[in-house]
């Protein structure tokens, strides 16, 4: 008998993929908003608020075990206002009640599930639970609150006092100068923790933490760090040969539970690849290794062909679970994988490490993975490579050709704007780096669309596009990745309309999410919903921090627009950050970009006449981490300005010194020296 009601509660009329699987709960749940607090403010009732993400598989385990029970919807519909939050949607919301289990337990996580006054201020809480603990913790709670409110009030304030003072950033005297020694007290304490055998970091789980990787391949490049250099080559060869990476589809899973990327977390969030993306990309350009070139054309295939809505956005994440069971869609057994691949699935079962008994813990299933290196394949199978290489390609037809016919893992077709961000900007640094102008089209696509459709009247931007409708007021990590896109979009074709459009949505970000009293600007908008705090956002982590994304925006800004105070605001927020960096340099990368840059300075190339186009297009075959290209033969930026010609010109600038104009490429990159 199912435990699902035949009558929906209230989440049927969400958008986000994420309530509606909570829809048919016994439980009565509730959407974050007015009807609800104000429920359990004229009730006298504790909030009960439970929070995850669609591709969570640890949040339909607890569905299952305990929201879809009567006996415990019993409990919890009794004793509790229950309010359900998509944390992508709302990371806001998430943010507050994860510090605050943070607090109370030492770790977090999702689900996350925090018991609350009715005033919202948090008593209790914890992430997964299981199904006897979980009505123990709600009765004892709800016995708390009938029986000593005054006690539960103690802790709320306590916890609230916690929440407000944690992440206070302080303005810092701004230092006129960074040097190598800054970097090296960086880079040193964090070269020790690289996995040389399998990359990444000597630890598991094992998260591709890209942002990371980015800061780590442009040190080892422009400070010509061999060690740094191997290790992210190492870390993005082997990440890409494991099953972290969908070998058959493309893209990659949210993290590996081993610390040889072998079992993946099957879930695929766009964030991740995304970010892979444009780290590919950087990769190739720096290294011209076909193997990187690979995994990022594929990569954008799989978002082109599985996470691309018909207006041109990108959903926002494929669940690990299909038919209840994590990865099945994408595991082989060895009886099918030879069925499929007949006379070369001895060849191809060695090449994806496929066995009789099975490669991981599920009995007689592979995960397709690569442990052996081509040219060991190529001697043992006595072929060469162009053969192996067709093998391979006619193989991944037929295996996908198979797997298509599999149930699949649910999509969260959500699309937010943060996330659309990153694609657009990761689609605009494939299309320069690979010159393909389908790339560029699909990232100009999207942008257009969210500047059309996601814009609300005061200027601002909305989070989520589902259904036709554009909504929630927009956090800063929203603004952060757009204007990076649009800057990203500028240097792809030189259309100065997306500079505009990056500038207007900047000067909002700074009326609307300035912090009087810090030099970080707060994750939410002055014009955004009330809560119990009012959050900053800072350390980068799988995502770069929305106050790091926004530094790096406007010391861009600053020197394409010539504009003081946007290069003073990032000098500032820079200088506050800047003592944390080098006690954990791997939570402050995006950051550690920033002095990097300010390090080894950033070379504005400015290119004019008629002949724009084929000089970016050659500049493109070249690794120049630390740089901002523009150009045209019309323009109103201040480094274009009198420089406007029918002759083809490149000039190199950088802190406000120009160079001589010279007339080719080879030339400009003696001046890059």
């Amino acid at each position: 008998m199912s435990n699902l009601h035949s009558e929906p509660n209230s989440l049927i009329n969400a958008s986000s993929p994420y309530l509606l699987q909570h829809a048919y709960n016994p439980v009565h749940w509730h959407e974050w908003g007015t009807e609800a607090l104000s429920k359990a403010k004229s009730e006298n009732k504790l909030i009960l608020v439970s929070i995850g993400y669609s591709a969570c598989h640890w949040c339909h385990v607890m569905e299952r075990e305990c929201f879809e029970n009567h006996e415990v919807a019993e409990v919890m519909n009794k004793h509790f206002v229950c309010i359900k939050v998509d944390r992508e949607e709302r990371p806001d919301i998430d943010q507050i009640y994860m510090f605050a289990i943070q607090l109370m337990t030492g770790s977090g996580g999702w689900p996350l599930n925090c018991i609350c006054l009715p005033d919202q201020r948090p008593i209790y809480g914890g992430t997964y639970f299981q199904k006897t603990d979980w009505i123990n913790v709600l009765e004892n709670v709800a016995s708390l609150w009938a029986n000593d409110p005054d006690k539960a009030i103690q802790y709320a304030e306590r916890l609230t006092a916690g929440i407000r003072d944690s992440e206070k950033i302080i303005t810092a005297v701004v230092k006129e100068e960074y040097t190598h020694e800054h970097l090296t007290e960086i880079i040193d304490p964090w070269k020790r923790h690289f996995d040389i055998t399998y990359g990444g970091y000597n630890r598991a789980p094992k998260f591709p933490l890209p942002n990371n990787w980015s800061f780590l391949l442009r040190y080892g490049y422009l400070a010509d760090d061999e060690s740094v250099f191997t290790a992210v080559c190492h870390t993005l060869e082997e990440m890409s040969r494991g099953g972290i990476y969908d070998q058959i589809g493309g893209g990659f899973a949210r993290y590996s539970v081993d610390d040889k990327w072998h079992v993946p977390h099957f879930e695929k969030m766009l964030y991740d690849n995304a970010q892979l993306v444009s780290l590919y990309a950087e990769a190739y350009q720096c290294t011209k290794f076909d193997s990187f070139k690979q995994i990022l054309v594929e990569t954008i295939h799989w978002v082109s062909e599985e996470m691309t809505s018909p207006d041109g956005l990108f959903y926002s994440a494929l669940d690990a679970d299909s038919e209840g069971v994590e990865g099945k869609f994408y595991v082989w057994n060895k009886t099918e994988f030879e069925e499929v691949l007949g006379e070369d699935a001895a060849l191809l079962s060695a090449y994806y490490d496929v066995t009789e008994d099975g490669n991981w813990e599920e009995e007689q299933t592979n995960i397709l993975r690569k442990t052996i290196l081509d040219d060991e394949i190529l001697s043992k199978f006595n072929i060469d490579a162009a053969t192996l290489y067709d093998k391979v390609k006619m193989a991944k037809a037929k295996l996908m050709a198979v797997r298509s016919k599999r149930i699949r893992p649910g999509l969260d077709d959500k699309c937010l704007t943060a996330w659309n961000g990153m694609m657009i900007k990761a689609l605009a640094d494939a299309a320069q780096v690979l010159s393909h102008d389908l790339y560029y089209q699909k990232a100009s696509k999207a942008a257009k669309f969210v500047l059309g459709n996601l814009k609300s009247l005061n200027g601002g931007l909305h989070r989520n596009f589902k259904n036709g409708k554009a909504s929630i007021t927009a956090f800063l990590d929203d603004y952060a990745f757009f204007i990076e896109a649009l800057i990203a979009l500028y240097e792809s074709d030189f259309d100065e309309s997306w500079l505009n459009e990056a500038k207007a949505l900047t000067d909002y970000v700074l009326l609307n999410f300035m912090d009087t009293n810090s030099p970080m600007l707060f994750y939410t908008s002055a014009e955004g919903e009330d809560l119990i705090a009012r959050k900053h956002e800072v350390m980068d982590n799988v995502i770069p921090a929305s106050n790091s994304t926004m530094a790096q925006n406007l010391e861009k800004l600053g020197l394409l627009f010539d504009e003081q105070n946007y290069s003073d605001k990032a000098a500032e927020m820079l200088a506050a950050v800047h003592p944390k960096i080098q006690t954990y340099g791997s939570a402050y990368s995006n950051w550690a970009i920033q002095v990097l840059n300010n390090v080894y300075g950033i070379n504005e190339i400015a290119i004019t006449g008629e002949e724009t186009d084929l000089i970016k297009l050659e500049l493109s075959n070249y690794y120049i981490p630390n740089k901002i290209t523009l150009g045209g033969t019309k323009s109103n930026l201040p480094l274009l300005k009198g420089k406007q010609s029918q002759e083809t010109k490149v000039y190199i600038c950088r802190n406000k010194v120009c160079q001589l104009p010279v007339n080719s490429v080879e030339e400009a990159l003696e001046y890059l020296q």
